[in-house]
């Protein structure tokens, strides 16, 4: 099983056909060479092995967010 968990784009380098995302505080280059869509900053993506798999709307992502770091947050608590 995979999780994907949203990734806002933070930078971008067309001359590569990369952009640099966040997720949760970590920053990463990824490819968007498969995706046909334009990104712009502040975007939301998917990502996979390296690639953009697709944008996503940005209030489902800040949903998704959310949810991951109340998971955190409750595995954080557990192990305190």
């Amino acid at each position: 099983m995979c999780l994907s968990i949203p990734s806002k784009v933070v930078a971008l380098h067309p001359d590569e056909q990369a952009v640099t995302v966040e997720t949760m505080g970590v920053k990463r280059k990824v490819s968007s060479h498969l995706l046909s869509d334009p990104l712009e900053l502040d975007d939301y993506v998917l990502i996979h092995i390296g690639f953009v798999m697709n944008k996503i709307d940005k209030a489902d992502a800040e949903q998704s967010l959310a949810l991951y770091q109340e998971i955190v947050d409750k595995m954080d608590e557990q192990e305190h």
